[in-house]
Order: C-alpha cells, then structure tokens, then sequence
C-alpha cells in the first residue's frame, strides 16, 4: 500500500492506493514549505489527515508539494515522517513533477499547471528537462487564479469593468475596497485570497471585458512560458482547477498561439496511480 500527496498552495490532496487501485482520498490544507513552518505541517498532518487514515502503514511515501526545492524539501521530509507505519521511503519531489508524471506518464510532453499558482515544464518521459521560472503572483503565474484574482480586484478597483459588476462583486464577497487592499498587503497568504476570487470570472464569462480579461492572461501564459520550451513537437497538457473550469477560453488561446493541447484534468491523481503502479 502507498500514499500519495499532491499539495499546492491551497490544498493538499492525498491518496491511499494499493495495485493501481484508489482506496481513499483525504483533503488537507496545502503544504508549503516557504510559506509555513515544519511544525504547522506537522499539526496539519496530526490533526486532520491522520485522523482519516486507514491502519496498516505504507510502503512507500510519495509527496509531490508546491515549494518543494531540493532546499525545503527535508521540512516537508521531516513533517512527513510523522506518520506512523511508513516501512519504506518518503520521496519528496516538486509538484511539478508530480504534474508531468501524472501527465505524461512515461512519454515525452509539456506539463502544465494552473491553479492557485502557474507552472510548467519540458518532461522527457524520465525527468524534467527544462522549467521556466513561474515566478510567483507578483512577478508571474500568469493564468493563475491568484493572477486572474489579482487581475479582477484591480480591473474593478480602477473602474475599468462596469459598475453593475463591480456592485455584484463587493455584495457576493461582502467586501469593500479598503478590506481587499488591507487582505492583499497587510494579511497572510494573499495568493490564497486571490485566487478564492476568481470563480466569480467563471460564472461571468458572457461578460466581454471578464472573457478578454482571462484570454489574455492564458495567451500570456503560452507567451511567457510554453513558447521557450519545443512546443510545436510536443502536445501541452494541463492540471488544476484553472484548467479545468477556465477550458474554454484556455483552448482558444492555444489555437490563438498555435498551441496543441493534450489532456486537461483537475487533478494529476489517477495518473500518479497509474505511473507508481508501472
């Protein structure tokens, strides 16, 4: 029996797997290294995801975290050994990796993900072959929801989307402007804040200004990112919610940019499963 985490900066999603086959699934909250301590992951795992899991321990750990560089990954290590039961190895490697594998499996591909942050990669079918920074919100993570939140909050502030849906905005989130300002410069985790905003440009795609807004931000994305890597050679798959509820305009951006696109899904799991398996 195996486990198999894939966290982000929102939520982790953990996996219980046995020949192939999904026996659980757990949510926790998301595991970042630069963003939270070795011991606030620990609590995490402690109080809800142990909790949730089957007895019998685990022969191997797989953890694929956002912010798991080969500098933070011993903290998301040690958090991690805190499960009782592990009889073989925790392996901690990059989403990014858990992205291509769960993508790509054994072939050759590009690797997306776009959830509350952005990123991608060049994946040989073994190893990631090439990664262009993403930067984070601020200087990147274009076709993030923390960007397309960010993008929103800014368009509406500066009256630049009409009143009416500015009005919508503030009502539905029961937020005034001097409160988004204060979550995004003064609180923790303004990604996470961001991004939580987003879903209101799903539900509001007939709105022209909401849809050019989006498109471009996923034409920047191929721009910035996928254009550096052998892109006309490879297809270019996606993970994370932003993929999978943004399909539309994220696949007329890529006929926009002469991008072929490959699979789309929510969530690498079922390929992880499947690539440990093998």
């Amino acid at each position: 029996m195996i486990l198999i985490a894939d966290s982000g900066s929102t939520k982790t999603d953990w996996c219980v797997a046995e020949k192939g086959e999904i026996l659980h699934r757990i949510i926790t909250r998301g595991m970042n290294p630069f963003f939270q301590t070795e011991e606030e992951m620990k609590q995490e795992i402690c109080h809800t995801l142990l909790p949730q899991l089957p007895d019998g321990g685990f022969d191997t750990v797989y953890f694929y975290g956002a912010g798991c560089t080969p500098e933070k990954g011993e903290q998301v290590h040690k958090a991690v050994s805190t499960i009782p039961g592990i009889r073989g190895e925790i392996l901690v490697a990059s989403d990014m990796l858990g992205a291509a594998r769960g993508l790509c499996g054994h072939h050759a591909g590009i690797a997306c993900i776009l959830g509350t942050g952005s990123n991608s990669c060049h994946f040989d079918g073994e190893r990631i072959t090439a990664n262009v920074s993403p930067l984070g919100f601020i200087l990147g993570d274009e076709g993030s929801g923390a960007v397309l939140g960010k993008l929103l909050v800014g368009s509406l502030l500066k009256n630049q989307m009409t009143e009416g849906l500015k009005e919508e905005f503030l009502r539905e989130y029961d937020l005034t402007p001097a409160e988004i300002i204060a979550r995004v410069y003064r609180q923790p985790f303004p990604n996470r804040f961001l991004a939580s905003l987003s879903p209101f440009l799903a539900r509001h795609l007939d709105d022209k200004t909401v849809y050019a807004l989006v498109l471009e931000s996923f034409e920047a994305f191929f721009r910035r990112n996928i254009m550096q890597y052998d892109y006309r050679n490879c297809e270019v798959h996606f993970i994370g919610s932003v993929a999978h509820y943004y399909r539309a305009p994220l696949e007329e951006a890529a006929r926009r940019m002469g991008i072929r696109l490959g699979r789309i899904v929510q969530s690498p799991m079922e390929g992880l499963v499947a690539y440990h398996n093998a």
